[in-house]
């Protein structure tokens, strides 16, 4: 039995190992996606083979607050040689922040074959693995897209509002000063232009990085996040569950720790998060 799969995880299947990614160098039917906040990471070097998906240009629309569509989302497929059967194998920078991210967003268009390089970049890294700066080049794909399906996954401010009032669980996995209303913003970030600080009535505070180890960016064991996430914070598999953050990559972390590691069913991830409701008139919040 694997490391991984004698974590006890629901869904060990969406995890591989850095030393999976080493072996499967070069296989066709794999393709490694990396993903980061820093847009000089990848450039600088990356896993072998691996392409580039950038959050801002490749996933939102240029225009309006939202992420791209059908058509953008099967170009950016075509672009990147990825077919149905292609295993997708996210990874980078911020101990998979932004990996998580992506991932939850080619979710939304159903493309369920993907995974999570477990430890990101930063256990790549610091097992000495090679990287390269080397742009691969793929033959482009006839990848159909399904058009976008955010009723699962995704969750939009007044549907936050009838969930507050519902009294449905929400988890706030900014840093504990972000909940409080004492900061704006994370540490060594720009306001990114709220009003108003605090979090959404009802919320648990419950920081997303608690759910890694922090020497090399692996999740913790299922036993430990069940501690953290039922034991120490009562929430249950069974519950209706609205995840945020500022602009919705921390909590896209959550979502898939809650959804795939600990099995929760109904997991939604808010990516209005406080940059959408600490500027919104008529919604409350707390301190």
């Amino acid at each position: 039995m694997s490391d991984i799969a004698a974590r006890g995880y629901a869904r060990a299947d969406v995890l591989v190992s850095t030393e999976w990614v080493a072996a499967h160098h070069g296989d066709p039917n794999v393709r490694l996606v990396e993903s980061n906040e820093d847009p000089l990471l990848y450039p600088s070097g990356h896993v072998p083979g691996a392409v580039e998906v950038d959050w801002t240009r490749d996933l939102n629309d240029p225009v309006r607050r939202d992420y791209l569509g059908q058509s953008g989302f099967q170009a950016l497929m075509r672009r990147i040689g990825a077919t149905r059967d292609t295993t997708l194998v996210f990874y980078g920078d911020k101990n998979n922040w932004w990996a998580t991210y992506a991932y939850w967003v080619f979710q939304l268009f159903g493309h369920t074959n993907a995974k999570i390089m477990d430890g990101g970049r930063l256990k790549w890294v610091k097992e000495d693995r090679p990287l390269t700066t080397d742009v691969p080049t793929y033959p482009p794909s006839d990848y159909v897209a399904a058009p976008r399906d955010d009723a699962r996954f995704r969750a939009f401010r007044d549907q936050v509002l009838a969930h507050v009032e519902a009294g449905r669980r929400l988890v706030d996995v900014r840093s504990p000063e972000e909940y409080a209303g004492t900061r704006m913003h994370m540490p060594e970030y720009p306001n990114e232009g709220a009003l108003r600080g605090g979090h959404i009535p009802g919320a648990a505070s419950i920081p997303w990085a608690k759910a890694i180890n922090p020497d090399d960016g692996t999740f913790k064991t299922a036993s430990e996040l069940r501690d953290l996430y039922t034991v120490q914070n009562g929430l249950q598999p069974s519950d209706d569950i609205i995840a945020y953050c500022r602009i919705g990559e921390r909590s896209s972390h959550t979502w898939f720790v809650l959804r795939y590691l600990l099995g929760f069913d109904q997991v939604r991830n808010y990516d209005g998060s406080w940059t959408e409701w600490g500027n919104s008139v008529g919604v409350p919040i707390e301190k």
